[in-house]
């Protein structure tokens, strides 16, 4: 008999929501209709039709050890005294995000010209000051209503109109880290490994295509006897507009399967491509990953660590190739459906120390970090900057209008920067300004940056 443990229990439920989900994406209906379809009423079936192109599923890289990702973007290098690695892909080099010219160390300009036309690099803070402050910062320090972290407040927002099997968010990229875990209205979750979800579905699924079209044909098939007896004309047209073809099924199941079969192991490029499966199959509105971009690198000979792995100098598969593996991994498989974000515990010092002056290493910084943000309806380019304070470099106030650095008299002060950052990136995923305001303590007074969304 099989133990029940954890372990098992965590299996039992990621599979369970793993096949929901693909009931859900094999049909194209709704999780929430196919659990009780004669209830779905007109709001909720006018709200998942009016935003079946407008919102985005959230896939998030988050670190807990403060990795130096902040420290060489573009808002960066405007001032002189602001430290950067010495090695030829952190040297000052102008390119273009979009329409944007920007200057930054040169590695940014190896993301492909299509992920550089949608990507915006927004400076904040975050107060964080060790690593087991990371909880804290992912619920704003006290600053989110109930205590909610930022990845759960998008994901209960997104998740009806979605039509996502569940609105708890999955991380893939927790690992081990207890402080990367996410939480969701106050009980945490518990992360999947990228080689675990690919065991739950090659394991069970021996021929995906036929198993979808069987799961697509029943289901319809059950839907039809129920409405034809029992549906409104609403409902019924609401099948109609959102089925799924045969043929679409078909290259669901074959890229499903191709995702699956192609996941290595738990880096960064097995997560990409989880992530992409999971947002295809409809089952959450919210991936975490975790990339990295240095670690902890307090005693750094050269900023050595700002480009290469710490776990692996010889191969350069974390950081920018990182980024673009997941945006490349998401192209293919839900183009314009998802939205990429990094935010941290904190930043690192850019400048003011005997260490970083002497590229020896950087330290814990809550006062500059930057959210790295790429979607369909980002504004390229950069959203405020950096300021000089006592020797060290800190985040400005941001004109929310133009995105434009201030050293003081910004409509989102500097103090404001972190909450202005998740609003940002929420009115990013398709959410209104309006419906986010419950979600943070501010009473709506904490404005989002315009300039940073298209349109």
């Amino acid at each position: 008999m099989t133990p029940f443990n954890r372990r098992n229990l965590l299996r039992a439920s990621a599979l369970g929501t793993l096949y929901a989900g693909l009931r859900a994406a094999s049909t194209g209906l709704p999780a929430w209709f196919l659990a009780n379809p004669l209830k779905a009423n007109a709001a909720d079936m006018a709200c998942t039709l009016a935003n079946v192109d407008k919102l985005q599923f959230l896939v998030a890289s988050t670190s807990s050890a403060g990795d130096p990702i902040s420290c060489n973007v573009p808002g960066t290098y405007e001032a002189d005294a602001i430290i950067h690695p010495a090695q030829a892909e952190f040297a000052a080099t102008d390119f273009d995000f979009g329409t944007k010219k920007v200057k930054a160390a040169q590695i940014w300009s190896t993301l492909t010209d299509s992920v550089r036309s949608r990507t915006n690099f927004f400076h904040h803070i975050t107060g964080g000051l060790v690593h087991g402050d990371h909880p804290k910062v992912m619920r704003f320090l006290g600053n989110s209503a109930g205590g909610e972290m930022w990845p759960s407040i998008y994901a209960k927002r997104l998740a009806p109109c979605l039509g996502t099997v569940q609105a708890e968010p999955v991380s893939v990229g927790a690992g081990g880290n207890a402080l990367e875990q996410i939480s969701f209205q106050g009980r945490t979750l518990a992360a999947i490994t990228p080689t675990q979800l690919k065991q739950l579905l090659t394991g069970s699924m021996k021929d995906p295509v036929v198993a979808l079209r069987k799961v697509r044909d029943k289901t319809l098939d059950d839907l039809n006897t129920l409405f034809k007896e029992n549906g409104s004309s609403e409902q019924i047209a609401f099948i109609d507009a959102l089925h799924n073809s045969q043929a679409q099924v078909r290259k669901l199941a074959t890229d499903l399967a191709d995702v699956f079969s192609a996941i290595a192991d738990d880096g960064v490029g097995g997560q990409a491509l989880a992530a992409a499966a999971l947002v295809q199959a409809k089952v959450s509105p919210a991936i975490m990953v975790h990339i990295r971009f240095g670690g902890d690198n307090h005693n750094d000979s050269d900023l050595y660590d700002e480009w290469y792995d710490t776990t692996d100098h010889a191969s350069n598969k974390s950081g920018v190739p990182g980024i673009q593996a997941v945006i490349d991994a998401l192209d293919k498989q839900v183009p314009g459906k998802a939205t990429f974000a990094t935010m941290n515990v904190f930043g690192r010092d850019l400048a003011g120390t005997a260490k970083v002056a002497g590229r020896s290493g950087r330290d814990h910084f809550g006062n500059h970090s930057v959210m790295v943000m790429i979607g369909k309806n980002v504004a390229p380019g950069v959203t405020g900057g950096c300021t000089p304070l006592n020797a060290a470099y800190v985040a400005s106030d941001i004109d929310s209008a133009t995105g434009a650095s201030k050293a003081s008299g910004g409509d989102i002060p500097r103090a404001d920067t972190h909450v202005a950052a998740a609003k940002t990136l929420g009115v990013a995923l398709g959410l209104d300004a309006e419906t986010l305001a419950p979600d943070f303590n501010d009473n709506g007074t904490i404005k989002y940056a315009k300039s940073a969304i298209l349109g």
